[in-house]
């Protein structure tokens, strides 16, 4: 399917929407593949627990790397500004990268890992080289999403789905091969992310590369370093407060009546919703790319399938098939198997409103509005923050249930809110249409 044709079928939607949803999926694997080959190491629990630390650290200075898949698929409509794009992502990189050796290599590491992410002293030396490899993924991270941004814009999205399986391949032959060898330290796991993301950040660039030469003029109309900085930071916090939104509640869950129970059922309930929600974390471009060209079929479209996850999460929690979930996938014990459950269903609320506020920041991107998407995130977190100190301070003994009801307030209040702003904007247009 073309990326100017003007008309399209549902099947063609799907074509688009589903490889993008099942590439988002298939990424979750990526730990699961790391996770399985450090089990087998020496002292597994602290190989486990080092590489821990090192990718959660990894995961907040990777926030604005990632923006760039976004800011590309948006902005860039030409060769030249495709290379302005470029340029700016690698000083983006390159404070990331020396900020991140700059720490690495003065005494703040210590604090850093002891202090903020609660390790022990004997921790810090694997955590320190585990991360100065995962560094380097930021590297490729970038350059990927940069080309994906193309390859996504031009509606090849099949591409994502292929080059993710070839990536999940290509790290468990790894895995097999470090395990073969005997070599498992929380240093196996950092280089097996980098070679998943080298072999896919390869694939990215070449298809990218056809795609640029093929669709793009050499130059249409200048892109700004101020038009990339307006869409691009906005977008960053609103990524970095969804990052810190977790933490959050876990501080506050440590006051619940039980604590062990309340946060280890919060923590399995959150990951099994995430899990359900991965397909939709690209929905904002089928906003980006389809919805100028046919808004009614793209909402036709997305109304019955934004609807699936919060199915999925009602069979689970109203059947049996719940029950033996937790206990033979999860290999939760009876007790956290039903507290899990209990937490879950306040979990329904999120599924059923995730999908919606993806899809309506995607036109708040269209319209490049993305300092209203940061109001409506700013919006989640503190009704987040609000919600779950009031409900533990009065209701400690709902446990893990109160954080996954902070959780989905705190979703349904940015929605409302990114609602409002999207119903100002589309006002707003029509009475520039009238005049």
């Amino acid at each position: 399917m073309g990326a100017r044709e003007n008309q399209f079928t549902y099947r063609e939607l799907a074509a688009f929407f589903v490889p993008l949803g099942f590439s988002a999926s298939l990424t979750s694997i990526t730990h699961v593949i790391i996770n399985g080959t450090l089990s087998r190491g020496e002292d597994a629990a602290f190989i486990i627990a080092c590489y821990a630390v090192a990718i959660s650290l990894f995961g907040i200075i990777e926030r604005p790397i990632i923006v760039f898949r976004q800011t590309c698929s948006t902005l860039v409509k030409d060769i030249t500004a495709f290379k302005k794009l470029n340029k700016f992502m690698f000083i983006v990189i390159g404070i990331i990268i020396a900020l991140s050796m700059l720490m690495s290599f003065t005494p703040l590491e210590d604090w850093v890992y002891i202090r903020l992410f609660n390790a022990h002293e004997n921790m810090v030396t694997t955590i320190s080289t585990t991360f100065k490899v995962t560094v380097l993924v930021i590297i490729f991270s970038g350059i990927r999403g940069i080309y994906q941004g193309i390859i996504i814009k031009q509606l090849a999205t099949q591409w994502l789905s292929i080059m993710v399986v070839i990536r999940l391949f290509a790290m468990f032959l790894a895995s097999y091969l470090f395990v073969l060898f005997g070599y498992v330290t929380s240093m196996t796991g950092a280089w097996i992310f980098l070679i998943g993301m080298m072999i896919e950040c390869l694939i990215s660039v070449w298809k990218g590369k056809e795609l640029l030469k093929t669709h793009y003029p050499e130059k249409r109309k200048e892109l700004k370093n101020k038009e990339i900085a307006n869409f691009y930071f906005p977008l960053v916090f609103y990524f970095v407060i969804q990052t810190i939104l977790i933490p959050v509640i876990y501080v506050f869950l440590a006051q619940s009546n039980e604590i062990e129970l309340s946060i280890a059922s919060f923590a399995l309930a959150y990951s099994i919703t995430i899990m359900l929600l991965s397909f939709f974390m690209y929905t904002h471009q089928l906003v980006l790319q389809l919805y100028q060209k046919n808004k009614r079929k793209v909402i036709i479209f997305f109304t019955p399938v934004s609807l699936l996850p919060a199915i999925s999460l009602i069979i689970l929690c109203y059947t049996p098939a719940g029950f033996w979930f937790m206990e033979t996938v999860m290999g939760a014990d009876e007790s956290l198997s039903l507290a899990t459950l209990a937490v879950l269903k306040f979990f329904i609320i999120k599924t059923l409103v995730f999908p919606w506020v993806d899809f309506l920041n995607g036109f708040l991107m269209l319209q490049r509005m993305t300092r209203r998407m940061l109001a409506a995130q700013i919006g989640n977190m503190l009704v987040v923050c609000v919600s779950v100190f009031l409900l533990v301070a009065l209701y400690p003994q709902l446990n893990g249930i109160n954080g996954a009801l902070a959780a989905s307030l705190g979703e349904l209040t940015g929605l409302l809110i990114v609602i409002a702003i999207v119903m100002h904007a589309v006002k707003g247009k029509r009475s520039l249409a009238s005049d």
